[in-house]
């Protein structure tokens, strides 16, 4: 029945590599299960109540893009819009986290509109094939960046901006030594092509972190999830017709949008999952799933939900098709009712698949017309913006804009299509906005 329903074979993979795949994804995004309720936690929400909101919202819109758009890609709550929810809405702006979901909700309607005509299609079908290339390599740096920074090894720093830890102080945090351990285990396991190199590196790491008190070991298993009472579709319609609430649903908009956009498609790139016209297969179903995640995580009491970079983890295991997702989102089910078990696993021992998955789509550069510098250059910036500003949106703006412009000073009118401009004008737009 899977095989039918998944059409497994047509992809080139099995059961066990899918599931284990799923596995991988849900162990490298789990830790959204302990940060979202803590952000947003911080606005006087229920932090209990925000942890069953948001396993349940990501189950639902990662089971949404299983069944439905039969991809490999999960979803939750994103981090980064989930800051703006609690540190600029609530706490900067001085609205009720209420007003803020309120927003999040009338977002996920916006999207689910925009997604039904298309809209959002366009938006993916106008960005050039090497500036999709080039984004898939941007987000390898991109979490490659998350993995090093979670683990401790790179650090801010106020002279340079960023700086590398103690590594092997492990007296003040052994995190780095073990995430660095844990990294060359793992490596060695992928050279080796060891089936679930990834996961078995999380395990690695999770058993590393035992003696250094990095792995919190539960004491106890409470199976009953918290309630959502306290959140559960508490909006406020009194402001929504006010400045504020449009600033804010633009931002949240913006945002989302892009980064979905820019997951989908690097990811996709990775996997080698594009069609023959070099798009993304079932793509406007695959959109409907982070609109509908998002409508549904409002209610239940939850910020923005969207497409996860972490799913590349799970591609680079081999996951290709909804079976992936289905398992991450059978997982996110199962952690309301063993938070404690999948809590345990400390950032020291995720932080080398994010880094490895970084590898893995990094290879997608030699896709890349580097030749003519009107490809390339956008390209670079496209790449090189994700990291350096901690945002795939941010990235794809810059590469988007120098693609249009350097297309249009050099006479390659042809080569621009109307979207481009428009968009182009767009992030023109959001600069003189911001």
């Amino acid at each position: 029945m899977l095989e039918k329903f998944f059409q497994l074979k047509k992809n080139n993979t099995n059961v066990r590599t899918e599931i284990i795949a799923g596995i991988t994804t849900f162990m490298t995004m789990a830790y959204i299960l302990a940060v979202n309720p803590a952000i947003l936690s911080v606005t006087g929400m229920d932090q209990g109540a925000i942890f069953t909101a948001t396993a349940l919202s990501a189950a639902v819109a990662t089971m949404v893009m299983a069944l439905i758009a039969k991809l490999p890609f999960a979803l939750a709550p994103g981090m980064g819009l989930n800051a703006f929810f609690a540190f600029t809405v609530v706490l900067g702006m001085g609205h009720t986290w209420q007003f803020a979901l309120t927003a999040v909700f009338i977002e996920g309607i916006i999207f689910i509109l925009l997604t039904a005509f298309n809209i959002r299609e366009l938006i993916i079908k106008a960005i050039p094939m090497n500036i999709k290339h080039a984004i898939s390599v941007g987000i390898g740096l991109f979490i490659a960046l998350i993995g090093f920074k979670n683990a401790g090894v790179v650090i801010d720093n106020q002279a340079t901006l960023v700086g590398l830890g103690k590594v092997i102080d492990i007296n003040a945090n052994a995190a780095p030594l073990v995430a660095l351990i844990t990294l060359v285990i793992t490596g060695a396991l992928l050279a080796r092509k060891v089936k679930g190199a990834l996961l078995i590196g999380i395990f690695v790491g999770t058993v590393l972190g035992i003696p250094f008190g990095l792995t919190s070991l539960p004491t106890s298993f409470d199976i009953t999830p918290p309630s959502l009472s306290p959140i559960f579709a508490k909006f406020e319609w009194s402001n929504i017709f006010t400045l504020d609430m449009v600033l804010v649903l633009l931002t949240f908009l913006f945002v989302d949008l892009f980064d979905t956009v820019g997951t989908l498609i690097g990811v996709t790139s990775k996997a080698n999952m594009f069609d023959k016209n070099g798009q993304i297969p079932r793509v406007k179903k695959a959109l409907f799933a982070d609109s509908i995640g998002t409508t549904v995580g409002a209610v239940l009491g939850t910020s923005t939900v969207t497409t996860y970079v972490e799913s590349a983890s799970g591609v680079g295991e081999g996951g290709r098709t909804g079976l992936t997702a289905a398992t991450t989102g059978v997982l996110f089910l199962m952690a309301l009712f063993v938070s404690p078990l999948f809590l345990m696993i400390p950032s020291a021992a995720t932080a080398p698949t994010l880094i490895l998955v970084g590898v893995m789509m990094f290879t997608t550069i030699t896709k890349i017309d580097l030749k003519d510098f009107t490809e390339s250059i956008p390209a670079f910036l496209t790449i090189v913006m994700m990291p350096f500003t901690f945002s795939i949106a941010e990235g794809i703006v810059f590469g988007m804009l120098a693609f249009v412009i350097l297309k249009a000073l050099t006479g390659k009118y042809k080569e621009i299509s109307i979207i481009s401009y428009l968009l182009a004008i767009l992030f023109l737009l959001k600069f003189f906005i911001d």
